[in-house]
């Protein structure tokens, strides 16, 4: 039986997929499969992993998918669920690295009750530049039923690290939970639809997961629209939870997490990739956010976050002053990501 299925989609990473598949072949766990989604890049990635794994015990495990055309990441992943047998599905980037005990530890700490949706550990942010790494922690509840308060907790303090989550499979498949079409934030919708419904997790509170910022990677990557993008994940993240019945239960937490992730992000974004940012779309963008929630000054969390009050308040009633002063500090810190 399969118990993880790792998903791996691919596309331009000849530099680092090699050290990637190093990481899979050391998995302690023994009962796993490899599926990585060819998305028709411009060099020999594919055949790397291919000659790695040739004489390896491990070949067999290895799968390799191609679609007919290049989907990107997010489509590349819902490309390859059909191709996965596993109890449990994974993602990992194919520029990334992960611990040997990674999918040991957390499918074993799925194990605490019968069929647990979700396990999740945290992740360590490497640079390329050699730079020391970060911990990128997500929120931990206590294992077992994810009930009202563990879940309005843990959306509270949301981040989206959707590679540090084993997903069981069969939970995926009931809800028809995928990534969006949209190629920007689709990790944040898939990870906040795959915890909105859940009803049971587990974690291991370790670092497992390499995430690497690189030159050149998606998330670093600069296109001057890609707030409208953006927009438009977290415009679906809304509707999601309004029509899976959630919204009006979690109305506080589902808001908030709009008002981070997809308005201020947004705003990051714009300032970011722009070369000659303008208040215009500032207030174009604050327009989206009035017209998906109208009440979003009144958000409790928000009230109590008075950094992030601060920081919204001035672009609003400054837009002006904002995009002379915040774009070099964004680009420093890297507030996108």
């Amino acid at each position: 039986m399969v118990k993880v299925s790792v998903i791996l989609p691919v596309y331009g990473v000849a530099l680092y997929i090699e050290k990637c598949v190093d990481s899979l072949l050391m998995q302690t766990l023994q009962e796993m499969e490899f599926i990585f989604v060819d998305d028709h890049g411009p060099d020999d990635s594919i055949e790397r992993v291919k000659r790695k794994i040739e004489n390896h015990v491990r070949k067999d495990q290895f799968k390799f998918v191609k679609p007919e055309h290049n989907l990107g990441a997010g489509m590349a992943r819902n490309y390859a669920f059909q191709y996965a047998t596993g109890e449990y599905i994974a993602f990992v980037d194919s520029d990334d690295t992960i611990e040997p005990t990674m999918f040991e530890e957390l499918y074993n700490a799925s194990k605490c009750q019968e069929g647990v949706d979700l396990c999740y550990c945290h992740a360590f942010k490497d640079y390329e530049d050699g730079r020391s790494s970060e911990i990128l922690r997500n929120p931990i509840v206590d294992k077992g039923d994810f009930t009202r308060e563990k879940k309005s907790y843990f959306l509270q303090n949301y981040v989206s690290l959707f590679w540090t989550f084993i997903y069981r499979r069969e939970y995926l498949e009931k809800q028809q939970i995928r990534f969006p079409e949209d190629r920007s934030a689709d990790d944040s919708f898939f990870v906040f639809c795959s915890l909105i419904l859940a009803e049971s997790v587990a974690s291991v509170d370790k670092p497992f997961y390499h995430y690497l910022i690189r030159p050149g990677s998606v998330c670093t990557s600069k296109v001057s629209d890609k707030y409208k993008k953006r927009l438009s994940t977290f415009s679906k993240l809304l509707d999601f939870a309004k029509q899976r019945g959630v919204y009006d239960l979690y109305k506080d937490e589902v808001d908030y997490i709009y008002i981070k992730k997809g308005y201020l992000t947004s705003v990051f974004s714009y300032l970011y990739n722009s070369l000659t940012p303008n208040k215009s779309t500032l207030k174009e963008i604050l327009l989206e956010i009035e017209n998906k929630i109208p009440d979003f000054r009144e958000n409790p969390f928000l009230k109590r976050n008075e950094k992030l009050s601060f920081v919204m308040n001035c672009i609003e009633y400054f837009p002006f002053l904002c995009v002379k002063i915040l774009p070099p500090f964004v680009r420093r810190s890297n507030m996108i990501l």
